[in-house]
């Protein structure tokens, strides 16, 4: 076996052995600082490999990176209550573990999945290869402190052994990390009069008072060509769209997720709070400072898009108070900017304190597909959604989703989302429809948000 050099308690001379994971029921083992997409690249072609990027430049969002190496098992196409009964057999506490997750159940969910759990109709079709659900069981993890510029290899049980010695084999081997974009050829799948079409029989619901908000999205889509991996769709969309919430879930066969959210959906730490953090309110960044600063003070100026926010703002609040202490259920942030890669947001914060009793599986249970993608009221928003899309969202709108083994959780809304199926490549994007809203701005807005995503990937 190749030596890596080891720091904290091992020195760079020691040759590291699955006999240190052997004799502890949890393990750390620090290792010299790696660039993550580089580490990502040596286990990007394994079927099933889990990354969680936290990168741009947003605070605490942006401080922890895992990669999720080697499932113990993987489960598709299951519910919320059997992922929660099979979580509950891997339960474990790693004192003193020194990321927030160190090892547990990480995947996604698709928009579909609030179908089954909100009894609305599901919209037909799927994506070839990617399944609705689906969760890897981790021992092993390479976490990320980006603030301490620290790195680790973790095992949270004892049995890792030579699965740890390979995980390190594969870092030490070389290389290549370049991007090249794909060179997709999309095409939109819903006409710009087709979405305005639908917008504006969104405002007809709107003031006939069925629902007062609504989130309506389009697809573009690309044949899939021969030779294009999943990983490589995924560097070329992170190469230009730095995010907190970036995401890559391997799906076996060459399929994947892959995402450069900013939106968290929900957390949960370990002392119980929840928080969520939901954008509604969309600029595109200026070229210059001056037209920058001009954008966002637009942005956070407009009636519309602040009206958008408040309402999912109290579809939050009422979602977490469902499974939250109460009086717990606050919003410490109203409508505040932050700024993106390629856009400025409008971001608000909803915490509260989860419920004795309570643990992550009932938050998603009560919250799960955000109100930033459907609307409010969300039951009947969801119904609208099914008729006028007609076709199954799949990952995008749902949820990239890490639990631990703990019970502690953090979660994103997958905006900003590629699927790569088997036979094509999907990306997609909205906006949230109400009163003020404008039919063909909307269609601009929808560009705003899918651009810097079809450019990275070589299209127009």
């Amino acid at each position: 076996m190749r030596q890596l050099p080891l720091l904290g308690a091992h020195t760079q001379e020691q040759e590291f052995s699955g006999s240190f994971f052997q004799k502890r029921t949890a393990s750390s083992l620090e290792l010299p600082w790696i660039d993550p997409a580089d580490a990502f690249l040596r286990f990007a072609r394994d079927p099933f490999t889990t990354y969680f990027e936290s990168g741009g430049d947003i605070g605490p969002r942006s401080r922890y990176s895992y990669l999720c190496i080697d499932p113990l098992q993987v489960l598709r196409d299951v519910s919320f209550d059997e992922l929660q009964a099979e979580l509950a057999r891997w339960r474990r506490v790693w004192p003193g573990a020194p990321v927030p997750f160190a090892g547990g159940a990480a995947g996604f969910c698709a928009y579909e999945m609030g179908a089954s759990l909100e009894r609305v109709p599901r919209a037909a079709g799927g994506f070839a290869g990617v399944p609705d659900v689906q969760f890897g069981f981790y021992d092993l993890v390479m976490a990320w402190d980006h603030a301490a510029r620290r790195l680790w290899l973790l095992c949270a049980f004892g049995d890792a052994g030579g699965r740890a010695d390979a995980v390190l084999e594969r870092l030490c081997a070389v290389c290549a990390a370049d991007v090249v974009a794909p060179g997709l050829n999309w095409k939109p799948m819903v006409a710009r009069e087709v979405h305005m079409a639908r917008v504006a029989r969104t405002l007809d619901y709107i003031r006939a008072g069925d629902i007062y908000q609504a989130n309506v999205t389009a697809p573009f889509v690309a044949t899939r060509p021969d030779g294009v991996a999943a990983a490589d769709v995924f560097l070329a969309l992170r190469a230009g769209n730095s995010a907190p919430f970036t995401a890559y879930v391997g799906c076996g066969n060459g399929c994947a997720v892959a995402s450069v959210s900013p939106e968290r959906f929900l957390s949960l730490n370990s002392t119980g709070r929840i928080e969520a953090r939901p954008i509604k309110g969309t600029r595109p960044r200026g070229a210059t400072a001056l037209e920058d600063a001009a954008e966002a003070a637009f942005l956070l100026a407009s009636g519309k898009d602040r009206a958008e926010n408040l309402m999912i703002v109290d579809l939050l609040r009422n979602d977490i108070s469902r499974v939250a202490v109460p009086g717990s259920v606050h919003v410490p942030a109203l409508c505040a900017l932050e700024s993106f890669a390629s856009v400025h947001h409008l971001v608000s914060v909803v915490e509260g304190q989860i419920r004795p009793g309570c643990g992550a599986f009932d938050l998603l249970r009560a919250a799960f597909p955000s109100g930033s993608v459907t609307g409010a009221p969300k039951l009947r928003a969801m119904e609208i959604i099914a008729a006028l899309e007609g076709c199954a969202r799949g990952p995008y709108c749902g949820s990239a989703v890490w639990i631990g083994f703990d019970g502690a959780m953090d979660s994103s809304v997958l905006i900003r989302t590629v699927t790569v199926a088997a036979d094509r490549v999907v990306a997609q994007a909205g906006g949230g429809i109400v009163a003020e809203s404008d039919p063909a701005a909307e269609w601009e807005e929808l560009l705003v948000k899918v651009g810097p995503m079809l450019r990275s990937l070589g299209g127009a």
